[in-house]
């Protein structure tokens, strides 16, 4: 028997890799006959083949597709991939907190992160307590290929495979060295990248090792230094989206000097006393001279992170027939992510106002002011910024034997093995202050002339263990009681914050396949499997984190797991071969029981065909069903407390609904006494300026142990054409749908307003209550739900070209294109209320495209690649203060109940270049640019899967690198 990998199980291989795109190719034979060693595993079947075409649409990304790009990242190349959409936690979302802030994620067919399963060479990545698969833990230089399955998977794969897989991989039978060297970075000579790793392997007849060591690091970009982010609003409007609640300190809720009737806020005079109660002025909101803050200025825009990886992969053949194989993996990820100060209001921060025997209460006991009284304050802790570490630590080991044996003339190959992953993390978060030492700071104090320090409590009962702190000196300002080079007062009101995590996966397997019998038209192939898998986590917040002490948001902690007995079958039914009008027809069907301990029984299935009527033709279709089983997060997560971005109240009598609809004013009005007049408020208790911002106090979300699975129908049909008069072209187009039903809605403040008040749904009005004075919403919890639904319909396009001339070299062309027809989303039961439509509209791109050509001509060789975003439409900032930023200020968006105008936002291109030259030492060296026109997408108020008003998939700049590869 020959080796397990022969010369045409290789070039099988690479004739599926070749290009960037799903095409029909042709089977090799060598020698005659293929026999069983020629087979090999394509990604959405456990079956091996021969024929690397099947009845489902993969898109493969080769070695070399990698290495042509400017992209430092597995997740950067898969973010590429125009199925793609960009996931709400990434390195352009600085806001996100909680366990899964750090990682690296993708979104298949924007259904969300969750709903796409992410294996490394056919097994499962390991996850967090959210389901979440972080790829920054896998190593670029160790990835020999990418396999993206367009269509739903449950029924190989199990849980999560719904929007489709990503299968990773990795490099194995390497001789020799190879080592690289990355650095790139901005044209604004920020966010530096670079990247050393070292790819080693040894191999012969018996057995091979490849050991795959890589160091990564991805510096800063910081806000401030890019002009759609500088500001709240873009450089457009440089003046506005300013918080009130200022680094200068304020004094609120006073009447005084300018402020008769009604209670204002005052800011210190800059530089003077802030003993003296003349020495204040009404706070004055005007940007950039005024009492505000620019929270911008403190924020990044991308954080930076760190990678140390190893991966191993080795192969021992035992005999001709049984052989053994592990693959092992270390990564550590480091990142750090920075927003500004805390934006802390003694009135909504449970700490209340500054005592009226506070030494630093100008309006206080202690200097002679007529009416002494306690007065509330805001102070944002520009000083401090917070800061949160995220360091994790990724363990994977996969040990297997596998083989293959005959009874009689018919091969099986079998396989038994054992997965352990493992995910440890560790979060360290500074800048957020602890609440009772910051009521005691602020609460009664006196100056001992003995010590000559003001101090805690008063000269007969003085306050152990306490520090005293002034928040109305403004940040900047050196002075004792001032955070301002005081690391000692930092150290006592600002303790650090520790959280841990821990999830570990288990997995025994075992799996069978061959043919069961000849067919007139072939063997009728089969694969049988088994599975046991254990997942179990925890992430634990600080203690502090846990009572809400400190200004940080409040977190229960999670812990728990759940197992699962799985039995999956598929089989290939061969039913037609070299007939006229059918070359092939060819159906698959799969099946997939799963047990688990949590909801009970789960059965999907899935069938496919493929036919030919002639050779260059191939016809293919699956239908599938999927499920998502409910995460330990979803079950057994503790609540938590957020600060909610992009709010909106249909309350808002100026960008709500109530502003044009009576019957949405009504309903309002059952719960607020002024709903004539009522505002939305955001951090300062101020007005919004635009249709949506964060929240001024924080709301909580929990976990819901009774959640049942998503479930899911996908459908397929596509051509493939390989025209015979056409060397080496090849075109396919897939129609696909998918519907998502008994959705896991992480639920959302604004839902759950829009449910209530704009389509009359009563029962969701009790999860909130609201401030009888303001009206604001005070009090919200939601928490995880079965609910609604989640379709999706669209196109994929994929086109190859290969031109191979004597003279002129070799020119190469690749061209992909997703086109979403429909997307829309209903996040209740309630079927009169009508679905939201998403398609067009924030990041939900109808188009994405990109065309690479590419041209090799001896050692020299150059790649340019285009990629389009289709424009799309998104809420005007506002109607009455920016009419010539809104594009169509007559018509109303129907996505917001008819309330809100809508601007066209234009499409953008993006070009990539590439130059390398192969030099005579066996090195490569290769320049290029991301972006190289420097190109930027459309301003987008609403800020899609961002933190700034522009979408967080798009390019921040032109990005320049070079590469330096030497074998040996």
């Amino acid at each position: 028997m020959t080796s397990r990998t022969t010369v045409l199980g290789k070039a099988i291989r690479q004739a599926l890799i070749v290009g960037t795109a799903t095409i029909a190719l042709p089977a090799f034979a060598q020698d005659g006959a293929p026999t069983t060693l020629d087979r090999i595993e394509i990604t959405g079947s456990r079956i091996r083949q021969v024929d690397v075409e099947s009845a489902n649409p993969v898109l493969a990304i080769s070695r070399t597709d990698i290495e042509r790009q400017g992209f430092s990242s597995v997740s950067d190349i898969l973010q590429n991939v125009t199925a793609m959409g960009s996931p709400t936690i990434s390195r352009a979302n600085v806001l996100t907190a909680g366990e899964n802030a750090g990682g690296t994620y993708i979104d298949m067919r924007n259904l969300g992160t969750q709903r796409t399963l992410v294996l490394v060479n056919g097994k499962r990545l390991g996850i967090s307590t959210s389901g979440y698969q972080d790829i920054s833990t896998l190593p670029v230089s160790a990835v020999e290929r990418i396999e993206v399955l367009k269509d739903g998977a449950s029924a190989i794969y199990g849980s999560d495979a719904m929007a489709g897989v990503v299968n990773i991989i990795t490099r194995h039978d390497v001789t020799g060295v190879t080592a690289n060297v990355y650095h790139g970075q901005y044209s604004q000579g920020d966010g530096g990248r670079d990247r050393i790793d070292v790819v080693a392997g040894w191999s012969n007849d018996r057995g091979s090792i490849t050991v795959s060591a890589e160091h990564a690091e991805e510096k800063a970009v910081w806000a401030r230094d890019r002009w759609f982010s500088a500001y709240g609003n873009t450089d457009l409007h440089p003046t506005e989206a300013w918080t009130t609640v200022s680094q200068y300190g304020q004094i609120t809720g006073l009447k005084g000097p300018g402020c008769a009737t009604a209670s204002c806020s005052y800011s210190l005079n800059r530089g003077s006393d802030p003993l003296n109660p003349a020495n204040y002025h009404i706070t004055n909101a005007t940007a950039p001279n005024g009492d505000v803050s620019n929270t911008n200025e403190q924020m990044h825009l991308n954080y930076p992170l760190k990678r140390d990886s190893v991966f191993v992969d080795g192969r021992l053949n035992i005999t001709d027939a049984i052989h053994f194989s592990t693959q092992l993996g270390y990564n550590k990820r480091d990142s750090s992510r920075q927003i500004a100060g805390y934006p802390l209001q003694s009135s909504t921060a449970g700490i209340g106002a500054m005592s009226v025997n506070s030494y630093f209460n100008p309006f206080g006991s202690q200097h002679g002011y007529a009416t002494p009284t306690a007065v509330a304050w805001n102070h944002r802790t520009w000083e401090v910024p917070r800061v949160s570490d995220s360091s994790l630590k990724t363990y994977r080991a996969v040990a297997a034997f596998d083989g293959s044996f005959n009874i009689g003339e018919r091969f099986f190959d079998w396989e038994v093995g054992y997965q352990y992953n493992k995910n440890e993390l560790r979060q360290h978060a500074t800048g957020n202050l602890h609440k009772q030492r910051v009521k005691d700071a602020v609460g009664p104090s006196y100056y001992n002339a003995a010590t000559g320090k003001v101090e805690c409590g008063t000269a007969a009962a003085p306050i152990a263990n306490c520090m005293v702190w002034n928040p109305l000196i403004a940040a900047g300002v050196v002075n004792p009681y001032g955070l301002t080079g005081n690391q000692a007062l930092i150290d006592y009101l600002m303790p650090a914050e520790d959280s841990s995590g821990k999830t570990v996966g288990k997995n025994f397997f075992a799996t069978i396949a061959g043919s069961i019998v000849t067919l007139p038209a072939g063997d009728l192939g089969f694969a049988f499997g088994v599975e046991n898998r254990k997942e179990s986590g925890e992430f634990i917040p600080d203690a502090l984190a846990q009572t809400g002490a400190t200004t940080n948001l409040a977190a229960g902690p999670t812990g728990g797991g759940y197992r699962v007995n799985e039995a999956y079958l598929e089989l290939n039914v061969p039913v037609l071969a070299d007939l006229p009008g059918a070359k092939e027809l060819t159906l698959n069907a799969a099946t997939r029981f799963s047990d688990y301990d949590t909801f009970g029984n789960t059965l999907n299935s899935k069938f496919g065909f493929k036919w030919k009527p002639f050779d260059q033709l191939l016809v293919r279709g699956t239908w599938a069903e999927g499920f998502r089983a409910p995460t330990i997060n979803d079950l057994y997560g503790g609540g938590s407390e957020t600060f909610t971005t992009g709010y909106a109240d249909p309350c808002d009598t100026v960008y709500g609904a109530s502003r044009t609809s009576a019957e949405v004013r009504a309903r309002c009005a059952r719960d607020i006494a002024d709903a004539n007049n009522y505002r939305q408020l955001k951090q300062g208790m101020v007005p919004i300026t635009s249709s949506t911002d964060q929240t001024p106090v924080p709301f909580t979300s929990g976990s819901n142990p009774l959640l049942q699975p998503e479930t899911s129908k996908s459908k397929t049909l596509g051509l493939v054409w390989s025209p015979s008069f056409i060397p080496n072209f090849n075109a396919s187009l897939d129609w696909w749908k998918i519907r998502i039903d008994n959705t896991i809605v992480a639920d959302s403040p604004n839902q759950i307003l829009i449910d209530c008040y704009e389509q009359g749904v009563t029962s969701r009005c009790g999860q909130f209550t609201r401030d009888p004075v303001t009206g604001i919403v005070n009090k919200l919890t939601y928490g995880n739900r079965n609910a609604g639904f989640l379709e999706t319909e669209g196109y994929d396009m994929d086109v190859t070209y290969r031109w191979d001339t004597d003279s002129y070299g070799k020119f190469t062309s690749a061209w992909s294109t997703t086109y979403v027809s429909s997307n829309i989303f209903r996040s209740t039961n309630d079927t009169t209320v009508v679905p939201t439509p998403t398609n067009g509209i924030g990041s939900g791109f109808r188009v994405r495209s990109n065309l690479t050509v590419g041209w090799d001509l001896s050692n020299f060789g150059v790649t340019w690649t285009a990629r389009y975003y289709s424009g799309v439409k998104e809420q005007c900032l506002s109607l009455s203060a920016h009419p010539d930023e809104c594009s169509d200020p007559g018509v109303r968006a129907p996505w917001y109940a008819g309330t809100r105008n809508y601007n066209e936002r234009g499409s953008v291109t993006f070009h990539d270049v590439q130059f390398r030259y192969s030099l005579p030492w066996d090195a490569t060296v290769s320049v290029g640019a991301n972006n190289v026109f420097e190109k930027y997408g459309p301003v987008m108020y609403t800020k899609p899967n961002s933190v700034f008003s522009y979408y967080g998939g798009y390019d921040i700049g032109r990005f320049i690198y070079m590469k330096y590869q030497q074998r040996f």
